[in-house]
């Protein structure tokens, strides 16, 4: 049974119906019991986790890459909780209780730089993965020295290999090695660019999946 001192402009001590009252150093304080939940695993609840677990498994993995990615939209929070936000709410697929990344809608970087034009990919050759795309740092606010950003992620290891600075955007082209062990995996590619002084990002583009030799 709760207590109130020196009227009711007091302290509280104890507990009345679900607030609770006592005293820190000094200070008193006082809190609501939280209500108890009857059933904390219902069907929203579940699916929620099965697509923040989705999710978290997929950033982790490609971590520093969205660790560039998403540094123009870390205010007040960290690059990858911006992350974590945009691709739980705009990138996740599938029909419960089986939800997936949905990579064309994934962006692993998100900025106003200028994209890459006509971007393509080759995994002919074992243990690499040849980027393409076409010199366009004369439109829009691309420039010449703008660099790469190349991903390659691998869902059933859940890892990737990322390049943060590779072929301007004049070169056209840039391989990227992977390791031996992906040779049958199945990885999903993405491309981006960075300005020089790394101020400005491009959103990135989902170039597909493919097999690794």
């Amino acid at each position: 049974m709760g207590k109130i001192a020196q009227g009711i402009l007091g302290g509280l001590s104890g507990k009345v119906g679900n607030i609770i009252g006592g005293s820190w150093k000094g200070i008193d304080y006082i809190r609501i019991k939280p209500s108890s939940v009857a059933n904390p695993r219902t069907v929203g609840q579940v699916n929620q986790r099965t697509k923040f677990t989705a999710t978290l498994e997929f950033l982790q993995a490609v971590k520093p890459f969205i660790k560039l990615g998403y540094k123009g939209l870390a205010v007040k929070k960290t690059e990858f909780n911006a992350a974590m936000s945009y691709v739980l709410n705009n990138a996740i697929t599938g029909t419960e209780p089986n939800f997936v990344i949905d990579y064309p809608n994934a962006l692993v970087s998100r900025g106003g730089l200028s994209g890459a034009l006509n971007p393509t990919t080759d995994l002919a050759t074992a243990g690499e993965v040849t980027f393409g795309w076409d010199d366009n740092s004369a439109e829009g606010n691309a420039n010449t020295t703008d660099k790469s950003m190349l991903l390659v992620y691998n869902p059933s290891k859940r890892e990737s290999i990322s390049l943060l600075d590779g072929a301007d955007r004049t070169v056209g082209s840039q391989i990227v090695p992977i390791p031996t062990t992906y040779a049958g995996d199945t990885v999903e590619l993405f491309m981006a660019f960075i300005t020089a002084d790394g101020s400005q990002v491009s959103n990135s583009i989902y170039l597909g999946s493919g097999t690794a030799n």
